[in-house]
């Protein structure tokens, strides 16, 4: 076992509840800006939304399993990039595509489906990259984890939230409008503060092993951000959907990650390590290309042809 798997993080069972109890809020407080007309805005552009949810569930994860290969990094935090490449888009993209200027409803369309899609996506992902790389199948066989076990705890944590908060929007509109915007506020800005406080309470054993981590996430993360534009362009959707889908494939939902890793990991601080990582850089990486493309209205398809036909 290497070091950085002897590592155990201050996570208690009762800061592991508080830990579910927060996702489920913030799923909550997303799902309450969801309609069912936000899946028909959807269908409107059916190539953002297929490649969002291909890229996300499919690609992200086949292309994480390739970076191993590469890379090789040590097998705990190889099993870490496999977990959060199988997670769903992460809430705060939303809120990064409407300040890039992106499509929003795009966005909240993918996240939506994509959250619905990892009840099954995310252990079958697990399970199968993980046990198909050599690197990471030794030790899935040392935990044995069961995909049926971890779909019910995606469930509970995701699932019911967001059925819970589209009912309450769908039930008092006036309601869930008064109370949407704070309440996403409030519940991204406790799980923020819930991440940097487990960092702050694992700060040494954090400190002392940051730099297996810092260069491999950095990487993780601008490949999927890069590929999710890449993509986009490269089937010809308008800049705005571009926007949505590079946030939507490069934000990543690290709770969960976190929450399934103290479920079903316990033994590996290595996973732990590489995804209390990713939930604080790709927060630091989505909030500064968010402020570039800022300041940088998106080009229309008209103002495209217009400028095409100058040249």
């Amino acid at each position: 076992m290497a070091p950085i798997d002897e590592v155990r993080l201050s996570f208690d069972p009762h800061t592991l509840r508080l830990l579910n109890a927060v996702l489920g809020l913030v799923m909550f407080g997303v799902a309450l800006e969801l309609k069912v007309a936000d899946f028909r805005t959807a269908l409107k552009t059916p190539k953002g939304l297929a490649l969002g949810l291909i890229g996300h569930h499919l690609l992200f994860p086949a292309m994480t399993y390739v970076l191993i290969s590469i890379i090789n990094p040590l097998p705990s935090i190889a099993l870490g990039m496999i977990l959060v490449s199988s997670c769903p888009a992460g809430h705060i993209s939303n809120f990064l595509v409407h300040y890039a200027r992106g499509n929003t409803a795009l966005s909240v369309s993918v996240s939506a489906l994509s959250t619905l899609a990892a009840l099954v996506m995310t252990p079958l992902n697990l399970a199968f990259w993980g046990h198909l790389h050599p690197v990471t199948a030794g030790l899935m066989k040392q935990v044995a984890m069961n995909p049926w076990e971890m779909l019910e705890v995606i469930v509970l944590l995701l699932g019911v939230p967001l059925v819970a908060g589209i009912a309450v929007a769908r039930r008092w509109p006036s309601f869930a409008h008064a109370i949407q915007k704070p309440m996403q506020a409030f519940s991204l800005l406790v799980l923020v503060g819930f991440i940097g406080g487990a960092l702050a309470a694992n700060f040494k054993p954090f400190l002392q092993f940051v730099h297996l981590v810092l260069l491999v996430v950095f990487v993780h993360n601008l490949l999927a951000l890069v590929s999710g534009y890449g993509l986009a362009a490269a089937i010809g959707l308008p800049e705005r959907d571009r926007r949505a889908i590079t946030f939507e494939m490069g934000i990543q939902n690290s709770g969960l990650g976190l929450i399934l890793i103290f479920n079903f990991f316990s033994d590996l601080g290595g996973m732990a390590v590489v995804t209390a990582w990713w939930g604080v850089w790709h927060i630091v990486a989505g909030m500064t290309l968010a402020s570039l493309w800022r300041r940088r209205p998106p080009q229309t398809a008209a103002e495209g042809l217009v400028a095409g036909a100058a040249e």
